[in-house]
């Protein structure tokens, strides 16, 4: 049975996040470095390859330099081990940078285009160029990571930004604002603490483009507010990300491919898996695998390893908890394995659900026929797995949903993998893996529907922040547009129908 406890240190660490806060920033200092980011792109500051590539540099200097502190505040913040931080919040952020710096004299070439005969003599060729000042809102679930590496594409773009650390990791937030000044243009790339009434003050502002990480409610608010200005956006929100198993004679492989991708940072990932969907008959055999798996990777009390991470904020962990006090085999699932909850060290165990096999899993799933942890993005270590008939139940049952930001497949058909791929959308799919699409900056990485719009990564990061100008060059003499122009002859008619394909 799941059980909940309250440890009592001289000052656990649900005391301790409840204490915590960001410091506020006036509205006149949000508007003076919103201002100051727009004057940095009009003087031109950021254009250059040569400030771009020592922006860029600035930036992979900062994590190097400075990669323990930021290690400490994500520890004291997320509870998140060195390893684990150093794998998945400056490997990807260094990636990132690295290929910008071997790529960024070609990607901002201009291109040439093609132009047609009627046209003639001309040339055509697509100019990349800076939108201007970017706003970038990162989340709380990997602070580092999902504020720095859109920041590398938007510098590689030439833009300038204004950076919105998440409130919700204010020790991270503290040492950002502190050492990014430090090591990039101040003023071309300004930072802004605070929570709520900062981020509205900031929406307020016009931007060239808007990247927001985080959960679909905010999105729409973020949305709204750039739309008042028509500016672009990026939104990477998430949602239930499901997988598909039936490698029954690989279970203990993708048990332990399972059991990483979803209780990696405590399961608050957005790309983590979200639900498995397999047969009925490999559920049992699947819970086993990763009861043993779990027991490998953190041990047999995942509480005492240093390796297993902490829930950001006591209202995500009351939240979490409720779902598996639901749990009670009675519509919405039972506990199969884990479900321990202690609230003061913000610690729930990893978690397997067993859910009731759906009766019509392309139905929608409303309040009163579905439990809460089966309509809501869990973001956290609790894993339902849900029995269905087959792939074809699978897919009706992912078709049913919101279009997830990735998709993941075990599966020993090459005919069912191509089934999920045809007939389901979502952001990414992988296959024999979870989450590794995101550390492949050749890829791009965003969501479609529900779980977001736009992508970004490695080349995708540039062509996101830059505008593609279309620059056609035609001379004077010959003057072969005077066929287009009236009076209209009958030769010119006949000629306009031939070259409309028309008779």
């Amino acid at each position: 049975m799941p059980s909940t406890t309250t440890s009592s240190p001289a000052l656990s660490r649900r005391a301790r996040r409840e204490a915590d806060a960001v410091p506020a920033t006036a509205p006149a200092t949000i508007r003076a470095r919103v201002d100051g980011a727009r004057a940095a792109f009009a003087r031109g500051a950021s254009r250059s390859l040569v400030f771009r590539r020592a922006q860029l540099q600035g930036l992979r200097a900062l994590l190097r330099a400075h990669h323990a502190e930021l290690e400490e505040a994500v520890a004291a913040d997320l509870g998140k081990s060195a390893t684990e931080f150093r794998l998945t919040e400056i490997f990807p952020v260094t990636s990132e940078i690295d290929e910008a710096l071997r790529q960024l004299e070609r990607w901002s070439r201009p291109r040439r285009a093609g132009v047609p005969l009627p046209l003639q003599p001309a040339r055509a060729r697509l100019v990349p160029e800076p939108l201007g000042t970017v706003l970038v809102i990162s989340p709380w679930n990997y602070p580092v990571q999902l504020l720095l590496a859109p920041l590398v594409g938007v510098i590689a773009a030439g833009d300038t930004a204004v950076l919105k650390p998440s409130e919700v990791t204010p020790t991270v937030s503290g040492v950002l604002a502190r050492l990014l000044p430090r090591y990039l243009d101040a003023q071309a790339y300004p930072v802004v603490e605070g929570g709520v009434e900062e981020t509205t003050a900031l929406l307020e502002e016009r931007f060239d483009h808007v990247v927001y990480t985080g959960n679909g409610g905010v999105g729409r608010i973020v949305m709204a507010a750039a739309a008042r200005h028509l500016t672009p956006v990026t939104l990477e929100l998430g949602g239930k990300c499901p997988v598909w198993v039936d490698d029954a004679a690989h279970l203990e492989q993708v048990a332990r491919q399972l059991a990483w991708a979803k209780f990696v940072n405590a399961g608050q990932t957005c790309v983590a898996p979200d639900h498995v969907l397999t047969t009925p008959e490999l559920v049992e055999p699947l819970v086993a695998a990763l009861r043993r798996a779990i027991a490998a990777l953190w041990g047999q009390d995942p509480s005492r390893s240093p390796d297993f991470g902490r829930i950001v904020a006591p209202r995500h962990l009351d939240r979490l908890a409720g779902y598996i006090e639901a749990a009670d085999g009675k519509g919405a699932g039972r506990v199969a394995l884990g479900g321990t909850v202690d609230r003061e060290d913000l610690y729930v165990a990893p978690t397997v659900l067993v859910m009731d096999e759906p009766d019509s899993p392309g139905a929608a799933r409303t309040e009163e026929s579905t439990p809460a942890v089966m309509r809501e993005e869990i973001f956290g270590p609790i894993l339902p797995i849900v029995p269905v008939g087959g792939p074809e139940e699978a897919i009706a049952f992912v078709g049913a949903g919101e279009k997830p930001l990735a998709l993941y497949l075990f599966t020993a058909s090459r005919q069912v993998a191509d089934a999920f791929v045809e007939r389901t959308s979502s952001g990414g799919v992988v296959e024999g893996a979870c989450l590794i699409h995101v550390a492949t900056p050749t890829l791009p990485f965003g969501g479609v529907g529900g779980s977001g719009i736009g992508a970004y990564h490695g080349r995708f990061s540039y062509e996101r922040f830059s505008h593609e100008k279309p620059v056609l060059r035609k001379p004077l003499v010959p003057d072969t547009l005077a066929l287009m122009r009236p009076p209209f002859s009958q030769l010119r008619g006949t000629l306009m129908r031939r070259l409309s394909g028309l008779r």
